[in-house]
C-alpha cells in the first residue's frame, strides 16, 4: 500500500511551528502512538488545534508538558493542571473556542469556506475583537475558517486506498479534520480488503498517509 508510512519518514516531515490538528475527545480517538512520535522528534512552537488539552499525561497533554506547544486552540483545558498553569504563566497561549464552534470552524475550512455565522457568544467575551453580523432580527458572530498543516487522526480501519472507519464515539472530530488539514496523517489498527463504500466516513482523497498502530520503527 503506497501510503503506509513509517515512523522515521513520519519524524522527518515534523517542522517547528506547524499547525496541528489532533482528533480525539479526553484521549478517546487521539492517535497516541503519533503523539508519542510527535513529542520524540522534538518540534517546538507548534499551534494544536484539538477538542480539549488531553491530561497531563496521555494525549497532546504530553505535548503541552514537555513545552513543545506555543498555542492552544481548544474548547476545555480542566482536565490537564499543566495546560492551565502554563496558560497562567504565559507560558502557553490558550485561545478557548465553544465546542460547537470549533467543530463548524474546522467543517468550513475543510467544505472551502471563509467562516460561519453562530450566535453563540454575543454578548459575552467570546465576540470580543470578531465581527458582528445581523441577519434578520438577530445578531451573530462571524467565526473564521481553522485550518491546519498537517492533521493526526485515529481510525479503527482503512482499506487499500486509505479510505477509513472510524469506532463509535472515538470518530468525534477524526473525520472532520482529516478534510481540513494539507496533509492528513491516520494512525490505523486494521486494515482490511474490502469496504463496504456505504459504510465509508473519510474517502481515500482525503488521507495521506496511514500508520498502523503496531509499527514502532
Amino acid at each position: 500500500m503506497h501510503k503506509l508510512m513509517n515512523k522515521t519518514s513520519f519524524m522527518s516531515a515534523m517542522k517547528d511551528g506547524m499547525r496541528i490538528h489532533v482528533g480525539g475527545f479526553m484521549v478517546c480517538g487521539t492517535p497516541r502512538l503519533l503523539v508519542d512520535w510527535l513529542v520524540e522528534s522534538g518540534v517546538k512552537d507548534l499551534t494544536i488545534i484539538c477538542n480539549d488539552a488531553g491530561y497531563e499525561d496521555e494525549g497532546v497533554g504530553k505535548l503541552i508538558k514537555n513545552g513543545q506547544v506555543k498555542t492552544l486552540i481548544a474548547s476545555h483545558i480542566g482536565l490537564n493542571p499543566e495546560a492551565g498553569r502554563r496558560m497562567r504563566e504565559g507560558l502557553m497561549d490558550v485561545e478557548l473556542v465553544p465546542q460547537g464552534t470549533l467543530a463548524e470552524r474546522i467543517r468550513a475550512y475543510g467544505a472551502g469556506l471563509g467562516g460561519v455565522l453562530t450566535p453563540t457568544g454575543i454578548h459575552t467575551i467570546v465576540e470580543e475583537g470578531k465581527q458582528v453580523i445581523t441577519v434578520g432580527d438577530r445578531q451573530y458572530i462571524l467565526e473564521e475558517a481553522l485550518g491546519a498543516d498537517i492533521a493526526l487522526i485515529q481510525a479503527k480501519a482503512a482499506d487499500p486506498l486509505g479510505s477509513l472507519v472510524y469506532d463509535k464515539t472515538a470518530r468525534n472530530f477524526n473525520p472532520v479534520m482529516a478534510t481540513a488539514a494539507t496533509t492528513v496523517y491516520a494512525q490505523v489498527g486494521d486494515m482490511v480488503e474490502d469496504m463496504d463504500p456505504e459504510c465509508v466516513v473519510t474517502p481515500h482523497i482525503f488521507v495521506h498517509h496511514i500508520i498502523m498502530e503496531d509499527n514502532h520503527d
